[in-house]
């Protein structure tokens, strides 16, 4: 390559005579001498529509100083100077790129993630030096058959484009460590896909895949997966013998069941939340014994299997919103365990309170439990207000004696009166109508209003919230989740005690700014809406906020300020901030997953100063 690059400088040294070819859109020359030295040239940002001719030719024509000094000093020997490697081009204006990218065949990097391309230059499969192509973000909708033949290629970033299908020769890329495909239309995986033995992360998230071929088992150094967002019922059970598997993500797919895992010995993470799975059973668990996180939140299970203790290195245990009303007190003796969320299960015997103390203290009231277990093997759990819903009977002894008022999973338009009825001088507490058909808040629901606390009126198809809700100021806890809500009503900050509300699965586009005036509001769970800003200095205002809930949303900004939230930073247990699922850039999974603390200090390290 030296001694091209001495051919070129004898031709352009001949005469000075080679005219340079019009250089179109301008380019600092500042940039281009510097270009020549470092080998590495960054034009993102500018908002070319084109890249300049001249960028192309940056090693073929002679420089402009080059006419203007015929003395050159040793810093000016441009003819000796670096072939170009590495290529920026992101977040322009780009709708094509030239095939005369072949004039760059020194090239190792070349990033045009962030423009408009529909296509690529089949030209690309000439630079047999390329090892990192970033392409993301674009509207390409195919991929050149020519850039199966790049032998060097360890890094290719497709995702969040248009793709509905790849060449079947596209494990031709035998080089490749890193593959991002997420955020396209692909319904379906090449098998060559087997031939990727060096693939060491994949994400296939948020496509249209049906199922995955067995062949992906065959990439034997993968280390993550992620087919998050999805349409897969099942995943292969091959699968199950990738031994270098680290990280698996299946969350938001139609599974009913987890695969067992008798070869992952090294897989830490594993996240299948927001599924159809109904069993957790000892076979799915017996041998992750590496295992460090399990998020299982938003399916059907309904019990946990003492087998769970097996699991000895697991720091994090997310089994919120399922169908579970019993756990294993042994669940107390895991020594690494310091998340747990358990919040939305039907638990007996387990009162809110202690969920709300956080995750060791609950894990040593589990402790507490082991040789004192207060329910005989024939004896029915006390009735609490996490109960499973009861007959659809007006239950008298759960208004008189538990000040519960429930009428859940009858699938019912409306709540009959007889129930508001039957409450009479009763003080109500407690208040469950939900998994029915509920288009509205029950307007007679304000009866309860000196009373009331918590009200659950979860899974049905409420479109807003009524004024008569407002007036309930004792309330504490209000779970609307899995509505049609969009938006809360001001009126709301009549609601001076609430301290949590859940309104996760609803419709919201932006944070309800109504949110920020409640005093008392410790805990907001918004997950799995599209909500696109958060304003970090109305959240400092919230001075009891200690747990917010922001997972898959549509943040594509998380402001630094928000580590600002002294509030999000106290040092108690189950106090988090969780932002996974979410199309921002920053901060990247790996800091999310070190936890709320590391989330603060990484954004406020991005504050400008």
């Amino acid at each position: 390559m030296a001694a091209a690059r001495g051919a070129r400088a004898g031709e352009r040294v001949a005469g000075f005579g080679r005219a340079a070819v019009e250089p179109g859109p301008a380019v600092p020359q500042g940039l281009l001498r510097a270009a020549r030295k470092s080998g590495q040239l960054n034009l993102s940002g500018r908002s070319l529509s084109e890249v300049p001719q001249h960028v192309w030719r940056i090693n073929l024509d002679t420089p402009e100083e080059a006419h203007q000094n015929l003395s050159f000093g040793t810093a000016d020997r441009w003819w000796e100077q670096t072939d170009l490697t590495k290529l920026i081009l992101a977040s322009n204006k780009l709708q094509c790129l030239s095939e005369d990218v072949k004039l760059l065949p020194a090239l190792t990097i070349l990033d045009v993630h962030d423009n408009q391309l529909t296509l690529l230059p089949s030209a690309l499969g000439l630079l047999e030096h390329l090892e990192k192509l970033d392409v993301s973000h674009n509207k390409l909708t195919s991929v050149p058959e020519e850039l199966l033949q790049l032998p060097r290629l360890k890094s290719f970033l497709l995702h969040h484009n248009e793709l509905s299908c790849l060449p079947e020769g596209f494990g031709q890329l035998i080089s490749l460590e890193e593959l991002d495909l997420s955020n396209n239309h692909l319904t379906d995986i090449p098998t060559s896909f087997a031939s990727f033995v060096n693939l060491v992360r994949l994400n296939l998230a948020s496509n249209q895949l049906r199922n995955l071929p067995a062949a992906v088992s065959a990439m034997k150094s993968l280390r993550q997966l992620d087919c998050t967002k999805n349409y897969l019922e099942t995943v292969p059970s091959e699968l199950s013998t990738m031994a270098s598997l680290e990280q698996l993500y299946l969350r938001k797919n139609k599974l009913r069941s987890l695969p067992e895992f008798p070869s992952c010995k090294l897989l830490k993470e594993l996240h299948a939340g927001e599924n159809q799975i109904e069993i957790l059973s000892a076979e799915n668990l017996k041998h992750l014994n590496s295992l460090s996180v399990l998020e299982l939140r938003d399916n059907k299970i309904k019990s946990v299997p003492e087998e769970i203790t097996l699991l000895q290195k697991l720091e994090r245990l997310d089994l919120a919103n399922n169908d579970i009303s019993r756990l294993p007190y042994t669940l107390g003796n895991l020594p690494e365990l310091k998340f747990l969320a358990l919040e939305g299960n039907p638990l007996r015997a387990i009162r809110r309170d202690l969920l709300q103390k956080g995750t060791q203290e609950f894990l040593k009231y589990l402790r507490s439990k082991i040789q004192d277990d207060v329910t005989g093997p024939n004896e029915e759990p006390p009735v609490t207000a996490m109960t499973l819903p009861s007959e659809s009977r007006i239950n008298m002894h759960a208004i008189t004696l538990l000040k519960l008022l429930e009428y859940s999973e009858k699938q019912a338009a409306a709540i009959p009166d007889e129930m508001f009825t039957a409450v009479r001088s009763h003080p109500i507490t407690t208040v469950n109508f939900s998994k029915n058909q509920l288009k509205e808040i029950p307007p007679r629901i304000v009866e309860l209003k000196d009373s009331v606390c918590d009200v659950s009126l979860g899974f049905n198809k409420i479109s807003s919230v009524s004024s008569e809700l407002c007036l309930l100021h004792k309330l504490t806890h209000l779970d609307v989740r899995n509505n049609l809500l969009t938006s809360l009503p001001e009126e709301m900050e009549a609601l001076t005690r609430l301290q949590i509300i859940n309104l996760s699965f609803n419709r919201f586009k932006v944070f309800p700014s109504v949110l920020y005036q409640l005093p008392a509001l410790e805990t907001v769970l918004l997950s799995n809406n599209q909500v696109g800003f958060i304003d970090p200095l109305q959240l400092r205002k919230m001075e009891k906020l200690g747990t917010l809930d922001l997972q898959n949303n549509d943040l594509l900004h998380v402001p630094p300020e928000l580590g600002n939230c002294e509030n999000l930073r106290r040092v108690v247990q189950l106090l988090t901030l969780l932002l996974e699922g979410n199309p921002f850039r920053t901060p990247r999974a790996a800091v999310l997953a070190r936890g709320t603390a590391a989330v603060l200090e990484y954004l406020r390290s991005r504050i400008p100063t």
